[in-house]
């Protein structure tokens, strides 16, 4: 699926978590977000409100002046007979 990137950089906590499950609630299954926060608390947030709500943190970059996450919607599940 199309990966897009949500920049909140510049926003503080809780809204980074928020926006990023917002985003992540109306995206397809499958789909990948790349999210880009700079408010020290969003390394925290953002793969807890991933745990909680059943997405996948798929990757986490601590830089110098942001954090970069890539988060995914999981897929459905298919279920064999």
């Amino acid at each position: 699926m199309h990966t897009s990137t949500l920049d909140l950089r510049g926003l503080k906590c809780p809204l980074p978590a928020l926006l990023a499950r917002r985003a992540l609630m109306r995206a397809e299954a499958g789909t990948t977000l790349g999210v880009l926060a700079d408010d020290p608390l969003a390394a925290i947030d953002i793969p807890h409100m991933c745990r909680q709500e059943g997405y996948e943190v798929l990757d986490f970059e601590k830089h110098a002046a942001h954090t970069r996450f890539v988060v995914r919607r999981p897929p459905p599940e298919s279920h064999a007979c």
